[in-house]
């Protein structure tokens, strides 16, 4: 076996492993509202996000595509770029998972690839105008697209329920959210699992196997990055589905069927024209616009202003541990320079994990009350350790 065929191997095996992460970090996107009203149990919500992940994955390439040849030069792109870039997206996945923070998985991606990239090459090998128009301008666009339709869907379901009690409405409201949040995660799938086969596919023209004029990516790339996600969904990613249910607003069956909605329709809009959306932006966008659509409701700011704050650091922070890796991965050259960054980033991830089981949060907890300043000093803790 030859080393870069090793190369490779390991490659893929991040690739895949950067979809287990996405997958659990981003379960809550279309599940978390429904379990924080109690349409669905917690575990019953993410074996159905699962299923349906997987099944969405195989509906759409265009995303994949869009990856694999809109945002770097294929012609520079080397397996320890691809590589690198991976590295970037999984440690920033992890650690805002560890901080409870609803981050951009494909933010973190994009980042740590672009970050990788210019390490290598420069400049020269971004395809800065696909960053932009595929990327940049979706991620402001979509939150704010995504609230609007969600504020008011939310006003219209109160106005047109005005005067029935509310007893009478939450059940029916809690069976829509069921349709409503298995169609988030199937067009979760036909997003999200794109990406990482973008990525397999953008390896595998680095190493030749496939020809960068190809239109898809070969059948086994699909479902495996179709399991990986799926198996990553049925995980749960608890810390970030009890943010998203619990942390942004107090939300009701109504609001949670709005939110969902609007999340659904325009992620697979997306998905169509082969944007590379973040979901998190879409599903954060849609809580906050069912929270300002309901007449009295509590939207906590707070809470909001740091996913904010954690949406415009994911680039450029996944782009240093991009760059940094590669850095590494070159300086100690082939092989041995890839397995000495392969096992930094499993002892990053051990200790992450780690230091999470000193505050676990699960299907038993994931609905407890939301407290605002022991969110605070839990994020400022293991700032401090880090």
């Amino acid at each position: 076996m030859t080393e870069s065929l090793i190369i490779l191997i390991l490659v893929v095996a991040t690739a895949l492993a950067f979809d287990f992460t996405n997958g659990f970090h981003d379960t809550g996107n279309a599940m978390a509202t429904s379990i924080a009203t109690g349409a669905l149990g917690p575990k019953t919500a993410v074996t159905l996000s699962a299923v349906l992940n997987l099944v969405g994955a195989f509906l759409s390439t265009a995303v994949a595509a869009t990856i694999a040849k809109g945002l770097v030069d294929a012609n520079l792109v080397t397996l320890e770029i691809v590589f690198a870039g991976l590295v970037g997206g999984i440690t920033w996945n992890l650690l805002t998972w560890l901080l409870g923070i609803p981050s951009s998985s494909s933010h973190a991606l994009i980042g740590g690839v672009i970050g990788a990239m210019l390490a290598a090459a420069g400049s020269s090998g971004v395809e800065w105008k696909g960053v932009v128009s595929n990327v940049v301008l979706p991620a402001v666009l979509s939150p704010v697209i995504a609230g609007v339709v969600a504020t008011l869907g939310t006003w219209s379901v109160y106005r047109v329920t005005r005067g029935v009690p509310e007893r009478s409405t939450d059940r029916g409201f809690r069976i829509g959210q069921i349709g409503s949040a298995s169609l988030v995660s199937l067009a979760h799938g036909t997003n999200d699992a794109q990406k990482t086969m973008g990525i397999i596919f953008l390896a595998l023209i680095s190493y030749g196997s496939v020809s960068a004029d190809e239109s898809l990516p070969p059948a086994w790339v699909i479902v495996s990055c179709a399991t990986a996600i799926a198996l990553g969904t049925y995980l749960g990613g608890w810390r970030i589905i009890r943010t998203l249910g619990k942390g942004l607003i107090e939300i009701k069956s109504p609001q949670g069927m709005a939110a969902e909605s609007s999340s659904a329709a325009i992620i697979l809009l997306a998905s169509h024209f082969g944007f590379s959306l973040s979901t998190t932006h879409v599903a954060t966008g849609s809580i906050l616009g069912a929270g300002l659509g309901k007449p009295g409701a509590e939207v906590r700011w707070r809470v909001a202003l740091r996913m904010v704050a954690a949406w415009v650091v994911t680039l450029p922070a996944a782009a240093l541990v991009g760059a940094g890796a590669y850095g590494v991965t070159a300086g100690v050259g082939g092989l041995a320079g890839v397995l000495v960054v392969f096992v930094a980033m499993l002892a990053v991830a051990a200790l992450i994990w780690l230091r999470s089981r000193a505050d676990a949060v699960d299907h038993d907890n994931v609905n407890d009350e939301w407290d605002d300043a022991s969110t605070r000093r839990r994020a400022a803790t293991v700032g401090a350790q880090n």
